[in-house]
Order: C-alpha cells, then sequence, then structure tokens
C-alpha cells in the first residue's frame, strides 16, 4: 500500500510537467533562487554562517534561522501550493493537499535551501582571494569620469 502511494505521487508529479500550469516548474524556482542569491548575501556582509548548515550545527539560532527563512520564501511557498491546487481543479478535478505540499517544498524550499548557504560561501571566497565579490566591492577605477558621468 505504501508504495503505491509513492507511485502515485510520482506519476502525479510528472504528469504535472505538461498540461497547463507548466511554466511554474521554472518560476518558481527561479523566485526562490533569486531569493536565495539575495538573503546569502545578506548573510555574507552580517557574517553569518551558511544557512542551510547553521539550521543543523547551531540550535541556539535555529529558531531564528527559521523564521528568517520563511519571511524570506513563504510567499513563494504558498503561491507554489495554491498554483498547484488550480493545477488540481483543472486537471483532476479534485484537490489533494499532501500533493500540493510536496509539490510546494519541491519547487520552492528545495532550491531555496541548497542556494542559499553556497551563494554565502562563493561570497566570502571571493573577497578572500582578492576577487570582487557580488555585493559591489569592487577593485579598479570607477567608470565614472571627473563630472560624474560616463
Amino acid at each position: 500500500m505504501l508504495g503505491n502511494v509513492f507511485t502515485d505521487l510520482w506519476d502525479g508529479l510528472v504528469s504535472r510537467t505538461e498540461g497547463p500550469l507548466r511554466f511554474r516548474f521554472l518560476l518558481q524556482p527561479g523566485m526562490a533562487i533569486f531569493l536565495a542569491v539575495r538573503c546569502g548575501l545578506r548573510d555574507y556582509r552580517e557574517g553569518k554562517p551558511p544557512y542551510f548548515w547553521a539550521i543543523f550545527t547551531d540550535p541556539a539560532e535555529r529558531r531564528e534561522l527559521l523564521h528568517d527563512g520563511w519571511k524570506s520564501i513563504g510567499k513563494v511557498f504558498i503561491l507554489a501550493v495554491a498554483l498547484d491546487c488550480i493545477y488540481q481543479i483543472i486537471v483532476l478535478r479534485w484537490i489533494h493537499p499532501f500533493e500540493a505540499i510536496v509539490v510546494a517544498l519541491l519547487l520552492a524550499i528545495i532550491p531555496y535551501l541548497l542556494v542559499r548557504g553556497p551563494v554565502n560561501r562563493i561570497a566570502a571566497f571571493r573577497k578572500e582571494h582578492g576577487r570582487p565579490s557580488a555585493v559591489g566591492q569592487s577593485k579598479g577605477p570607477s567608470p565614472v569620469g571627473k563630472a560624474g558621468i560616463l
């Protein structure tokens, strides 16, 4: 019986990549990645450890980290659940809440968790090795002339 649940879930997930609302398979991970990059760079500037790693290794800060992460990605997660429910109504004529949550986890939460920490690490690595980082710390002359124009 448990095998049937996972098989049905997998078949349902694969079938969602076709048909109505398939754009969300690009849009939602893209939004999650954008937010993760923004938060990862903020973590770097504030001297915080990589996000996903800190959740597991810093129990004193875990609650605050989870709250901060939810504040950043919560709207994208809710949108992912809502769009999957709309898809289910259109295609299946029924709503399967567990499937909607799994899809939202796959499209929003997982990309966010996988990207936020490495962005922090990459920014720190670039800073340590004298390369300009993505946070606006560049070396060399400014392209702006003496009069303040290019």
